[in-house]
């Protein structure tokens, strides 16, 4: 961006480092350490993350910069439904953090 003298794509750019890596990183980090108490509930976090990373940035720049073969409406439900299917991805999360057991000693 820098060298072509053009910012349009920060926001993009932004939501890709900040969800994609991450949280996504920092989510794996605490699979790699903890035990899920809830594998059904680990699973649809981790399918919601991934899910709604894609749907949400994919809809970011489609609805950037509306590229003329999906209408309109499409592009912005996109961006709408990715968005609200990662903030399902932190629900589930925070739900698998609060139901963590304590480690025995």
């Amino acid at each position: 961006m820098a060298g072509s003298g053009s910012y349009a794509v920060r926001p993009i750019h932004a939501h890709i480092l900040v969800v994609g890596w991450l949280t996504l990183f920092s989510w794996a980090v605490y699979y790699r350490v903890f035990q899920p108490a809830n594998r059904i509930l680990a699973r649809l976090h981790v399918y919601s993350a991934v899910i709604g990373s894609i749907g949400l940035t994919g809809g970011m720049a489609l609805y950037n910069f509306r590229p003329g073969f999906l209408p309109q409406a499409l592009e912005t439900a996109l961006y709408i439904c990715g968005g609200a299917i990662l903030l399902l991805s932190f629900l589930f999360f925070c739900l698998l953090a609060f139901l963590q057991r304590p480690l025995s000693k």
